[in-house]
């Protein structure tokens, strides 16, 4: 059996990883890799790649950035003399990148059997490019690997057939669940033993100016009590410039490799972040996490985990770091299945294809 990996961003990295990995134990299965670079840093790329210990790639697109239109056509114009010279019996995608779509359009017009990792989220909010990509992939893909109840009751309410549907726990997890160890042993220098990490990148939230001002401005404030930690996206970066803030009171870093980001983030005294996969990431390591948004596509990193939504309100992130500092933060819980072993669960159901 071949199977060919689609990726195109960063976390779709966390996420291949203990897929490729798990797979690796069945002899009858071929895999590939294929990376779209959609987005394709390549001093940190190439860093993820050796600390998740993934294969390079067997071919790279080297689609790069663009408008939604031009980047989803040039992938899927790219991909498609791929598939029909490998030919595999299954192509898996991964997430709600342009790249997942566009790979899952070309197989289900070349009636190629397509899996999607981290079925069924939905944020039912379809201002959000992603929304659309997850929309469209899981009526598109065969086999829908869901990492939460709620992504199964999702596909149920859409009409997809129970049948294509496991529940097979988080992938990204899995990443952090191997990794975790070496994150432990990284000590970041010259960082007092309370500080709050931030993360911000949606176009919500920095392409606007006056949104972009007023969530820097809270956290300049935030910062006269408790240290701020920002590894700025280049996006936001080039955003604050264009902007003329000045954010330079903020512990401004440049992007980090994975595990030294996660040694920051299990140390954090709170998290703020308008990011996906950092909601789910503090809900294991049970550290209070404010998200920057209004809605989520992960809703048990608040039902169960330490996610709170916050949105673009200045007074409530204020209010909740201080309940974080007064010991009165969200108690979490861990949701079924984020043990380590979802990459296990999809090679084991794969295997018997």
């Amino acid at each position: 059996m071949h199977i060919l990996h689609v990726v195109g961003a960063r976390p779709n990295l966390m996420k291949v990883a203990p897929v490729l990995s798990a797979l690796k134990q069945y002899s009858k299965v071929k895999q590939t890799l294929i990376h779209t670079g959609q987005h394709y840093d390549t001093n940190m790329s190439d860093v993820f790649f050796q600390q998740l210990e993934i294969p390079a790639p067997d071919a790279n697109l080297g689609v790069g950035s663009g408008s939604h239109a031009r980047q989803t056509a040039e992938i899927m114009t790219r991909f498609e003399p791929i598939v029909l010279e490998r030919k595999p019996d299954l192509v898996l995608v991964y997430g709600d990148v342009n790249s997942t779509v566009a790979a899952a359009l070309v197989c289900s017009k070349l009636l190629i059997q397509v899996g999607h990792v981290e079925a069924g989220l939905r944020s039912f909010d379809r201002t959000m490019p992603e929304e659309i990509n997850r929309l469209l992939t899981d009526q598109l893909a065969d086999l829908l690997f869901t990492p939460s109840e709620d992504g199964d009751r999702n596909l149920e309410r859409e009409g997809i057939a129970g049948s294509k549907v496991h529940r097979v726990g988080n992938v990204m997890i899995d990443s952090l669940v191997r990794l975790l160890p070496m994150a432990m042993d990284r000590k970041p220098n010259g960082l007092p033993d309370r500080y709050v990490l931030v993360t911000l990148h949606r176009p919500a939230n920095v392409d606007d100016d006056c949104t972009l001002k007023g969530i820097l401005e809270s956290l300049l404030e935030v910062n006269s009590q408790l240290k701020v930690v920002f590894p700025v996206h280049p996006r936001t970066r080039q955003r604050i410039a264009e902007f003329g803030i000045d954010a330079g009171k903020l512990d401004l870093l440049e992007p980090l490799p994975y595990i030294e980001f996660l040694a920051l983030q299990r140390r954090a005294t709170a998290v703020v972040t308008d990011s996906g996969g950092i909601q789910e990431e503090t809900t294991y390591l049970k550290v209070p996490c404010l998200t920057l948004r209004n809605n989520t596509e992960r809703p048990v990193t608040v039902t169960m985990g330490t996610n709170i939504l916050v949105g673009q309100d200045g007074a409530r992130l204020r209010s909740e770091l201080a309940n974080v500092l007064q010991g009165k933060q969200k108690q979490g819980t861990v949701p079924p299945l984020w043990d380590g072993r979802a990459g296990q669960r999809i090679a084991e159901i794969l295997s018997k294809i």
